[in-house]
């Protein structure tokens, strides 16, 4: 099964990368850990990484191509398989390669009750 490699979060505050410089072509062969490309970020040059082992199918952007976290630049599978779905769109439910772990969401946080807001609701029994 074919896995879209994606652009990954490599800075805290990174939004979009570039990626500076492709370091594999079509039609070689990957292994987990092996470093794909350099992407420039917000703060600097860093290497991407694979997780997943494979054929590099396809590549999806050009050096010096600006791309979103998550946006699709590559698909590793099987030489000879057919990606059409992968690249054009795909369906939900198909794998994919983050490089990098998720951040959580940062929610609506709500305030930890402190001992002020936690006397103002008491009521004693003895006074």
């Amino acid at each position: 099964m074919a896995i879209k490699v994606e652009m990954p979060k490599l800075s805290d505050t990174m939004e979009e990368g570039v990626l500076a410089k492709w370091n594999i072509q079509e039609g070689d062969t990957v292994s987990a850990g092996d470093v794909i490309a350099d992407v420039e970020t917000d703060k600097a040059t860093m290497e991407m990484e694979v997780f997943d082992s494979g054929t590099i199918l396809k590549l999806l952007v050009d050096e010096g191509d600006t791309i979103p976290l998550g946006g699709l630049v590559a698909v590793i599978g099987e030489p000879g398989e057919d990606i059409s779905g992968l690249v054009s769109g795909g369906a939900s439910g198909e794998s994919s390669s983050s490089e990098a772990a998720t951040e959580p969401e940062t929610g609506a946080a709500t305030e930890p009750e402190t001992a002020d807001s936690a006397s103002e609701s008491f009521d004693p029994i003895f006074g």
